[in-house]
């Protein structure tokens, strides 16, 4: 019976140290985000869809 006790808690242990771990990682990823394009080029379709 103290064996499903051990196992239980070594269980426990290992699935709580990888949920840290991971959480851990995904803090640690640097999100990046696509440029905007230059201004110049939104005007120029701005332009276009009042002319339609």
């Amino acid at each position: 019976m103290i064996w499903f006790i051990i196992i239980g808690i070594v269980i426990v242990i290992g699935v709580l140290v990888l949920s840290v771990l991971t959480t851990s990682k995904g803090y640690a990823y640097k999100h990046t985000i696509d440029p905007l394009p230059p201004q110049e080029e939104e005007n120029q379709s701005n332009e276009n869809d009042r002319r339609e």
